[in-house]
């Protein structure tokens, strides 16, 4: 087990929606609030070299949080934004890491470098057995190569990067812009419009077939704290739930606890992304113990209730 209380640690990203949560977490588990380094992207724009370089400098251990990230209609509208961006921040914090002399390197990953057609549940064997869905490929291929990278940083210069997987993200504080959010907080933001305008319908994009899992924020930065502390392997691993709920289901769900009574129109002709998401966690319980707490009800009930404090 890893003794955080005298490690100085870097997490980009941290000032972002999981990178609270990890923050919180870290501290929980024994770091020193003082020691723990939060860019921002402002004045830190890691698609520069130099500014990893910079920021990696007396680091024991970075957790690389940062991404250009959003929903199928950011990834359809700027592809190769999201995949150089992505690429370009994680190659080079590796390399400016593994030059430093960081002891330990955490990469958080994405669930859309998984092929689109993956035996459910995804299994980390599975990873290149395929093809992203092609929505999302730019974004989960350029995080997919960081995979390839820490391993070959561990082969050939013995550097300790471990990669983490973590299933579809929600929770307070999560980014409820309709241009660029993911479909749960995209939803609770419809919902709550409709019901502003007293609209009695609701449209959503796809025919509500499509499953996803979800990880409750809090839940998945515990999973990368303990990943931190307890996991040096270079095999990837998942962070989830291992449950799984279709789009209709979980439009219903939502809809309930907003108590919303409109119709919801499917728009068949909008894009309904991976045909399902449902992650094998086996392997996180085995190494370092971890197990999602939070139930999907119960996390979007504090999410709505977030959200409406916000608005």
């Amino acid at each position: 087990m890893l003794e955080l209380s005298n490690k100085k640690i870097l997490v980009t990203g941290g000032a972002g929606f999981l990178g609270k949560q990890v923050v919180s977490q870290l501290v929980f588990a024994g770091a020193n609030p003082v020691n723990i380094a939060v860019p921002r992207s402002r004045v830190c724009d890691l698609r520069i070299l130099e500014k990893c370089q910079e920021s990696v400098q007396g680091q024991d251990i970075v957790i690389h949080l940062a991404a250009h990230v959003g929903g199928i209609g950011l990834n359809r509208e700027k592809p190769a934004e999201l995949f150089y961006d992505n690429l370009i921040m994680g190659v080079q914090l590796i390399e400016a890491a593994y030059q430093a002399g960081v002891e330990k390197f955490v990469c958080v990953g994405t669930i859309c470098a998984y092929p689109k057609f993956t035996p459910v549940p995804f299994r980390e064997n599975d990873l290149w057995n395929g093809y992203p869905e092609e929505t999302n490929a730019p974004y989960g291929i350029a995080k997919k190569a960081l995979l390839v990278q820490l391993q070959s940083y561990r082969q050939q210069y013995g550097f300790n990067g471990i990669y983490l997987l973590p299933v579809n993200l929600y929770g307070p504080e999560d980014n409820f812009d309709p241009r660029s959010s993911h479909v749960i907080p995209a939803l609770i933001h419809k919902i709550h419009q409709a019901q502003q305008q007293g609209e009695k319908q609701l449209a959503v994009w796809g025919d509500g077939s499509p499953t996803r899992e979800f990880i409750y924020s809090t839940d998945a930065a515990m999973g990368i704290v303990m990943a931190t502390q307890a996991y040096d392997s270079p095999e990837p691993v998942n962070l989830g739930t291992n449950t799984e709920i279709s789009i209709k289901d979980l439009v219903n769900l939502i809809s309930e606890i907003m108590d919303f009574r409109g119709e919801i129109v499917w728009q068949v002709e909008q894009p309904n992304g991976q045909p399902r998401r449902c992650l094998d966690t086996q392997l996180a319980e085995k190494s370092f113990g971890f197990s999602a707490q939070t139930k999907l009800a119960e996390g979007l009930k504090k999410t709505v209730q977030w959200y409406r404090q916000q608005v």
